[in-house]
């Protein structure tokens, strides 16, 4: 498989949150370090998350919280070919977690540019950082699919989700979904071009 590329969100991902078993789970993951965890600037983590993307060549995202944002981001940024598909965890509404952490966050407004790759979010029906009416809004505008986990709360440590093995089947079953689609393109493609030379 492709490389996996972890974005956790604020305060980044504490030792036993499922980003952490992800990491130790799967060789192919590596977590795109922060220069702050605590201090989130979207310029900088966007950055970092490039230059990760650089060096993969192509990858996956598997994200949570603030990390999808910065996934969503990416929308209209040259790196966004660079992504096989984003795992979009519990992604938290910017204004809600302002609220929460006052004056941690430089994120800018929401983002709501359709994304260029697949994308499927997961997401609670009771998460304190987005409402699902809220999320089910993002989603669309994100074009994304929605698996809804039903009361999860924010998908975190707090909410029970250590290790986290239904997320791995989840992720298997979404990426399997991208590439088989895309092999389906290509052979359109491709028996397209057999149509057009024979012509």
């Amino acid at each position: 498989m492709s490389a996996i590329l972890i974005l956790p969100g604020l305060n980044g991902s504490a030792e036993g949150h499922w980003q952490r078993h992800w990491t130790r789970d799967h060789a192919s993951a590596t977590i795109v370090r922060q220069a702050s965890w605590s201090r989130p600037v979207l310029s900088q983590w966007l950055q970092a998350l490039e230059n990760e993307l650089e060096r993969a060549g192509q990858a996956w995202l598997v994200t949570h919280s603030l990390g999808c944002l910065l996934a969503a981001d990416l929308a209209d940024r040259p790196a966004a070919r660079r992504v096989k598909g984003a795992f979009l965890v519990a992604p938290c509404d910017l204004e809600r977690t302002e609220r929460l952490h006052p004056g941690a966050i430089e994120f800018g407004a929401m983002p709501t540019r359709p994304l260029p790759f697949r994308s499927l979010v997961v997401g609670s029906r009771d998460d304190r950082y987005m409402d699902f009416a809220t999320l089910r809004r993002y989603a669309a505008c994100w074009g994304s699919e929605i698996h809804d986990l039903g009361d999860a709360g924010h998908i975190n440590i707090e909410s029970g989700f250590g290790r986290w093995r239904e997320g791995y089947k989840l992720f298997s079953s979404f990426a399997e979904t991208v590439e088989g689609r895309s092999q389906k393109g290509l052979r359109s493609q491709a028996a397209t071009r057999v149509m057009v030379s024979s012509l």
